[in-house]
């Protein structure tokens, strides 16, 4: 019995790159990058995004404000805001080649090898997008813990760490490592399936034929 048909194979990859790219574009937008509050004064937390900047109180609650100038950003926020943007469009487009590609869609019926093609070219794209959202995730938490062990900064300065957007970018970009893997995976099984069927090549089968030729000779 077949547990994991070439079919199913192809949804679960669609399914989990559609999840990655979900998952990076609400970390692409998520003001919680990095968060910092004072022991100075607890009743404010600082959140820092790609986009802008948030303020929570307890007495106004939660107030964002877009940065003034792209140029006066950090290096690594400009950067992040530039591959994560390549991430959220490739991601995309390796789903809506995904699409056409799969067992069953009414699309390029009878061209096997479109669909194959279309398939490898989602993986590529899925691939893509996943090392995009990872670097600048990770770039930003490298400067983060540079920063927050950094001695030059006075020990009552309040310093950044990790935001939940952090994780989250983590976890979108390997969902969408791992989904372009499995395109792969549902390409090989699609392959295997199509393969023809093996001619017996066994002494035992040469023999016996050699032995019908003799008889049919006599």
């Amino acid at each position: 019995m077949v547990i994991l048909t070439t079919k199913m194979m192809q949804r679960t990859a669609l399914f989990v790159t559609v999840g990655g790219l979900v998952t990076s574009l609400i970390t692409t937008f998520l003001p919680f990058w990095k968060t910092m509050n004072s022991d100075l004064n607890e009743v404010e937390n600082w959140f820092s995004g790609l986009w802008h900047t948030c303020l929570y109180t307890e007495e106004v609650g939660i107030q964002c404000k877009a940065y003034d100038s792209i140029l006066g950003l950090p290096m690594d926020l400009q950067i992040s805001r530039v591959l994560m943007s390549v991430s959220v469009g490739t991601g995309g487009l390796a789903v809506l080649a995904a699409f056409p590609g799969l067992d069953g869609v009414e699309v390029c019926v009878g061209q096997p090898g479109v669909k194959r093609g279309l398939l490898i070219f989602s993986g590529v794209l899925s691939w893509v997008s996943g090392v995009t959202t990872l670097i600048p995730v990770s770039v930003v938490a490298y400067t983060t813990l540079v920063e927050f062990w950094d001695e030059g900064f006075p020990d009552v300065m309040p310093r950044w760490e990790y935001g939940e957007a952090m994780f989250s970018g983590w976890f979108g970009g390997l969902a969408l490592l791992i989904g372009g893997t499995l395109f792969f995976v549902a390409v090989c099984m699609g392959d295997f399936d199509r393969r023809p069927p093996s001619v017996p090549n066994s002494p035992q089968v040469k023999h016996r034929t050699q032995h019908y030729l003799k008889t049919e000779v006599l």
